[in-house]
């Protein structure tokens, strides 16, 4: 049976979490109390706030904890109905768990709930506190009122390390079968930027192209950073490098036609290509300080653009543009 890897190695307890050890024994300890106050998990995509939730349900209240836990994504429903139906007619019940006398709420993507809904939620976090504790989600917790804030013990999960990330490919990559290259496994973190629910998908994906058996050990299956490279989207960091050098020299129809081939070589969004340029910029030894602030300055503003709806032709274009001004004025 086909299973997707982010599930099938999903962690089940918060002992088997890895990265976020001191988020995890904050959290043990609201297991062994069976006492907790609401809660704010905060951070990037992948870094185990699903996962972490997930554990302390199982660690409170057992492998049935699924009659004690609400999960709903505010992203399905970002109004002020999620909160008047699902969420207050589950917080209307007691727990069914003897030993814990609340349950629990997981609302993912919080960040995504409108200000009205968001104020309904404080209500209902006051008025059903003997009942039910919430874990909010979100990726920016700028985005939720202060007042909710205020009622949560806020927790925020770091980046994963390249070492805890390759650990648990190599893991995967056991399991399955597989003689993960370490190159390849590298390769695949600097593409995940410590997502490891990407990471995971990234393998997976790779090994149904990886065919060729592994050379040092019989039965499993190679899988070699050439496998990677054509899963994912992913370019150069000289070719990155070479756009960007040929703007600041003031070669704007060069470093143009070089953007378009690399898009079109990599499969690349604009936000893809502009965020992997920004990356090359910041590791750069090249450029002095004066030059890589206006670069990052340049960079944000034109992904803005984009992931706010802007055509991604035209703001590439002004991108390479602005390189171009930066250029002339160094």
């Amino acid at each position: 049976m086909f299973e997707v890897w982010t599930e099938k190695y999903r962690p089940k307890t918060l002992s088997e979490v890895k990265g976020q050890e001191e988020i995890t024994n904050r959290l043990t300890a609201f297991v062994n109390s069976k006492s907790m106050p609401h809660l704010l998990f905060a951070g990037m995509q992948g870094t185990g706030k699903t996962t972490s939730f997930l554990s302390l349900a199982r660690d409170l209240f057992g492998e049935d904890y699924k009659e004690n836990v609400l999960e709903l994504n505010a992203s399905d429903d970002r109004g002020i109905n999620i909160v008047r139906t699902a969420i207050k007619d589950f917080a209307r019940t007691r727990s069914v768990s003897e030993k814990v006398p609340f349950k629990l709420i997981f609302l993912d993507e919080a960040d995504a709930l409108t200000k009205d809904a968001q104020n309904a939620l404080r209500r209902t976090m006051e008025d059903y506190s003997s009942n039910v504790r919430f874990c909010l989600s979100c990726n920016y917790s700028s985005r939720i009122i202060p007042p909710i804030q205020s009622r949560c013990a806020i927790f925020r999960f770091q980046p994963l390390k390249k070492k805890v990330v390759t650990e648990v490919l190599m893991d995967i990559a056991k399991k399955e079968k597989l003689d993960l290259d370490h190159t390849a496994a590298d390769y695949i973190y600097d593409a995940s930027e410590g997502d490891l629910r990407k990471a995971e998908n990234i393998l997976q994906a790779t090994t149904a192209i990886a065919s060729k058996p592994s050379e040092s050990i019989p039965g499993l299956t190679r899988v070699t950073v050439n496998e990677v490279k054509e899963v994912v989207s992913f370019a150069e960091p000289t070719e990155l490098y070479q756009i960007v050098r040929l703007a600041l020299d003031g070669q704007f129809k060069s470093s143009k036609d070089k953007l378009s081939d690399v898009i079109v070589k990599y499969g690349l969004s604009g936000v893809d290509a502009i965020s992997q340029i920004q990356k090359q910029i910041w590791n750069s030894d090249e450029f002095t300080d004066k030059i890589k602030v206006q670069l990052m300055k340049s960079c944000g503003e034109y992904e803005f653009r984009i992931t706010e709806g802007s055509n991604e032709f035209v703001q590439l274009n002004a991108f390479l543009a602005d390189l171009v001004l930066i250029g002339n004025q160094n």
